[in-house]
């Protein structure tokens, strides 16, 4: 394709975002490239002129991509990038392995990494957020990850240089995760498949897991320690803000807040990013006026307005 370098996997122009996404929302990408192995991926990006941006991509599932698209190069790693390999107390997994399947591929072997087995979306974007669930995160258990620098160079970097806190990494900029190993603390498999068979449980009698949605839309305001676990002086939560606030159920064209959790930001058909996105500080105004608390995003918003 003109203008990009040489590829051995797929290269796609002017790829539309809403397919790509949970929400089903969002413009064109300049490009979006699946690579066919790792080399292929460096010398990509080795070869791409340093002022194009590069935007990792892994399940789409906790992303808005605004209506007039993205002008980067997305990389999305798919099947190459997937394996998952235990070996005593280490999980290795691709970046494009699925949290859950890394959750059940260790509690096979008898290994515990069970907190992310409702997390939805693939290892790289939950090393890139330090994910976490029932007071584990990944900060918890992550040894070490491998990386593809801006420049194509691979470099492997201890958990302790990605300064992992609420949310937050510290990767180099334009780094893309390709792997990473965790030390998963033993457990008796059929004990940990049925804390996953609760888990799933608890999750859909209490989310509208059925809907198109981003998982939580916001963060709760609370305080966390520096690897991200919850500080239990603080109980705020955020859909009990919003739901106080008057705003659970409430709309803007296809875009609702779910009535089943008013945390959850939902494409009822139809919707566009900027109804997504219009709701949203909809209530984040209502939330600040009720409770004179400013909610932060956790879903990631990139790309262009519509013209």
């Amino acid at each position: 394709m003109a203008g990009f370098p040489q590829v051995r996997g797929s290269l796609i122009k002017g790829k539309a975002m809403s397919d790509l996404t949970w929400l089903r929302v969002g413009g064109p990408a300049d490009a979006v490239f699946l690579p066919a192995d790792e080399a292929d991926l460096c010398a990509f990006l080795a070869g791409l002129e340093r002022a194009v941006q590069v935007f990792p991509l892994g399940a789409g599932s906790n992303l808005i991509v605004r209506d007039g698209g993205l002008r980067a190069v997305v990389v999305r790693l798919g099947r190459p990038f997937a394996g998952i390999d235990v070996l005593g107390d280490r999980v290795s997994a691709g970046a494009a392995a699925l949290d859950a399947r890394v959750a059940q591929a260790a509690a096979e072997a008898g290994r515990d990494l069970t907190f992310l087995r409702t997390i939805p979306g693939t290892i790289g974007g939950a090393v890139r957020m330090n994910a976490g669930c029932y007071g584990s995160y990944v900060a918890d258990v992550l040894e070490e990850v491998r990386v593809v620098t801006r420049a194509g160079e691979v470099m492997t970097l201890p958990a302790a240089a990605l300064d992992l806190r609420y949310r937050h990494s510290s990767l180099p900029q334009g780094a893309i995760v390709v792997s990473a190993v965790f030390r998963a603390p033993p457990g008796e498999p059929g004990v940990l498949q049925a804390r996953m068979v609760e888990q799933l449980a608890r999750r859909d009698a209490s989310q509208p897991v059925k809907d198109r949605t981003a998982g939580s839309t916001f963060r709760n305001p609370a305080g966390y320690s520096s690897t991200g676990r919850a500080d239990d002086t603080h109980d705020l939560k955020a859909w009990k803000l919003i739901q106080d606030a008057g705003m659970q159920g409430a709309r803007v064209g296809g875009a609702q807040m779910s009535e089943k959790h008013a945390n959850f930001l939902t494409n009822t058909g139809g919707a566009t990013a900027q109804d997504l996105e219009s709701l949203g500080e909809q209530v984040r105004n209502r939330v600040f006026q009720t409770a004179g608390i400013w909610l932060e995003w956790e879903i990631m918003r990139v790309g262009e307005p519509s013209a």
